[in-house]
């Protein structure tokens, strides 16, 4: 048996081999490293995968986020709402420009954003709301909605971990993931998805003159060449980047399958056992699996994760510890006991390999060890 890696990106790209060698080569013969004919044609063929009108290119996943807090002219001093379960980047940016992250809870079932706690969070000074699509499924994003007009503040959505999910809304009109609120953002990060081979990321929005913005801060401030009407940054997708995206976005919906299968996998071996709770779906979104994160109740994580690892079976924990809890943002004056679902999530939180290389072999082995040490 091939030995099991938590994302298998090498033999990924040994299927997609020569059309990515020919890609790169050709933009290594044309020079075009920056703003290459690449980076558009990915634009529009990512707009066309989305159904969105405008699709931003940049950088990477943070500076995506970013770029559309500094779009919807937030102020030092605003708060902008977020969950405290997710990657630091989500709070990280709003920190950085001066705005307050004020942490929500999270569904217990799906770990996405709980609306009825953000409501309880609103002041006059919250002017969005950062939703995270946990794990590669969408939040509730009929009740995101309905509250953020409520409140009359933007939506930004964090879209890294589920890029070609899709949320099903109220009227039975399905919407892919990141185009639904006012913005939405994602990276290219080589574990995505959708992911390049170094670092790249996005802005999505129906909004034409949100897009203009978008697009200018993330060129400097520019509105032509030379002429800065805003403050910007330099933030852009590399056209090497851009040709392999092109020719991974082909085959997006089928990577997402291979996972949706894996997962399918894990849920039929576990669904007999207490010990372990797997992902609830939710009625209004699919689920992508970014990760595929399992509950444990009862069972000690750090001994399974040893025993796993002598197994040669990775695993990983999205996240030990959540954002209001890190040193880094206790001036924003919460302390343990704040958030007793999040805080409870973290220490029963556990992921399992999922990418889109997984064997039925790998599948068995992996199960039936976490099976033989729960029941001993």
């Amino acid at each position: 048996m091939q030995s099991i890696e938590l994302v298998d990106l090498r033999t990924q790209y040994l299927k997609i081999k020569e059309e990515v060698d020919q890609a790169v080569l050709r933009v290594i013969d044309s020079c075009a490293f920056i703003g290459g004919p690449d980076v558009n044609a990915f634009k529009e063929e990512l707009q066309n995968y989305l159904g969105v009108k405008h699709v931003i290119p940049c950088a990477n996943g943070t500076d995506a986020l970013q770029i559309a807090l500094m779009a919807i002219d937030a102020k030092p001093g605003d708060e902008i709402l977020t969950p405290s379960f997710t990657y630091i980047a989500t709070a990280e940016v709003i920190a950085l420009l001066q705005l307050k992250p004020v942490f929500v809870e999270i569904d217990p079932e799906t770990f996405t954003i709980d609306v009825k706690d953000a409501r309880s969070k609103i002041t006059s000074k919250t002017v969005a709301v950062i939703p995270v699509h946990l794990y590669g499924q969408c939040a509730n994003m009929d009740a995101v909605i309905e509250f953020a007009k409520e409140a009359n503040i933007r939506v930004i959505e964090d879209t890294a971990q589920a890029l070609g999910s899709f949320f099903t809304d109220k009227n039975g009109v399905k919407h892919r993931a990141g185009c639904i609120g006012d913005i939405g953002t994602t990276s290219f990060f080589p574990s995505k998805n959708l992911g390049g081979y170094g670092d790249g990321g996005a802005m999505m929005t129906n909004d034409d003159e949100l897009a203009l913005k978008l697009k200018m801060i993330a060129n400097h401030g520019q509105s032509k060449k030379y002429h800065h009407d805003s403050i910007g940054c330099n933030s852009r997708l590399d056209t090497i980047q851009a040709a392999i995206l092109r020719i991974k976005l082909k085959y997006l919906d089928s990577y997402i399958d291979a996972r949706i299968a894996a997962a399918d996998y894990y849920n039929n071996a576990f669904r007999n056992m207490d010990e372990i709770t797997t992902p609830v779906v939710a009625s209004y979104s699919n689920h992508g699996y970014h990760q595929y994160t399992i509950k444990l109740n009862g069972v000690d994580r750090t001994a399974l994760q040893d025993y796993l690892a002598e197994k040669g079976i990775p695993t990983n924990i999205y996240y030990p510890v959540p954002v209001h809890l890190q040193k880094g943002y206790v001036e924003y004056g919460m302390k343990a006991g704040d958030m007793p679902l999040t805080e409870e999530l973290t220490a029963q939180v556990l992921s399992l390999p999922i990418h889109t290389e997984l064997t039925e072999e790998q599948l068995a082995y992996i199960t039936e060890n976490i099976i033989g040490f729960i029941r001993g």
